[in-house]
């Protein structure tokens, strides 16, 4: 049996909330810093989410049988109720994304499902697994930076989608480590822990690019000036988001590290108080 020091307060919540898009006003197009740029980084990242989130869930749920330890079965429920409404509402905000004129509705096409699940069936689920430590380390890097960040939360933008952003980061930090522990709990090796993660890093920036251009390529207002972009992408990618993140996804490299290794605990009190405590700026937002 795995134990683990996670104390029960710790248990990732699911939390029943629902966003208010669309609902005070409309939002502009470039809803973040009325930045083309950013705006579709933003726009790609939430439309990679919900099949993402069902990716995950799927992986940790192949392990579920052989998880006998009380507390990380419960923390896996509450991995998988946050994971679920995070695919809940960023489907929501998507449906206004698209309406915005950001093509992205591919992501989550029946064919695009279909094929995702597919290829989960020909790899071991072990590997499966380690791919979604991984990408939670990655979510989880990022989410700090948004939440820890002035500067990153000083950036203008549509109010209702930077709370869904926000509510989101500090959920990835709440369960940040419960698919690394599982996966070390049904006999995940190092090997393949630190294989899956060189892969992962190797392939962040070519992607990004790549989704982030044909995006960008497909906006006729965006297209027309392609000076303004690139001095935007320039912004984007050497600012508080971006600058010095690699080293902080290669720390998952390291021989015998853990996510727990990165302290969050104030952080995480910090905002699940400005969040859902008493005048938290959500609580009106849950169900």
């Amino acid at each position: 049996m795995v134990t683990t020091s996670t104390p029960p307060a710790a248990y990732p919540k699911t939390r029943r909330i629902r966003f208010r898009f669309g609902e005070q006003s409309a939002a502009a197009k470039y809803f973040v810093n009325n930045d083309p740029v950013f705006s579709h980084f933003v726009a790609g990242l939430s439309a990679s989410f919900p099949p993402g989130e069902e990716s995950f869930i799927r992986s940790v749920r192949r392990f579920a049988d052989q998880i006998t330890d009380p507390v990380l079965k419960k923390r896996v429920a509450g991995f998988i109720g946050q994971e679920a409404m995070h695919g809940q509402e960023h489907r929501r905000l998507n449906q206004q994304l698209v309406e915005l004129g950001y093509p992205i509705e591919w992501f989550d096409r029946d064919s695009v499902k279909e094929r995702q699940i597919r290829f989960e069936d020909r790899i071991p689920d072990l590997l499966h697994l380690a791919m979604t430590a991984a990408a939670e380390h990655y979510t989880a890097v990022l989410a700090e930076r948004v939440l820890s960040n002035d500067e990153v939360q000083a950036i203008p933008g549509e109010p209702e989608m930077w709370n869904l952003l926000n509510w989101h980061a500090l959920e990835e930090l709440e369960h940040k480590s419960v698919a690394f522990d599982v996966y070390q709990a049904v006999g995940g090796s190092e090997r393949m822990r630190i294989a899956v993660m060189a892969a992962v890093l190797a392939l962040t920036i070519p992607l990004t690019f790549t989704t982030l251009t044909v995006s960008l390529a497909r906006d006729p207002y965006a297209r027309r000036r392609p000076v303004q972009r690139v001095r935007e992408a320039y912004a984007l990618f050497r600012g508080p988001m971006f600058k010095g993140l690699m080293p902080e996804l290669a720390k998952y490299l390291r021989r015998g590290f853990h996510p727990d290794d990165i302290e969050s605990n104030e952080l995480l009190e910090r905002w699940q108080k400005e969040l859902f405590g008493t005048e938290g700026v959500l609580v009106d937002h849950l169900k």
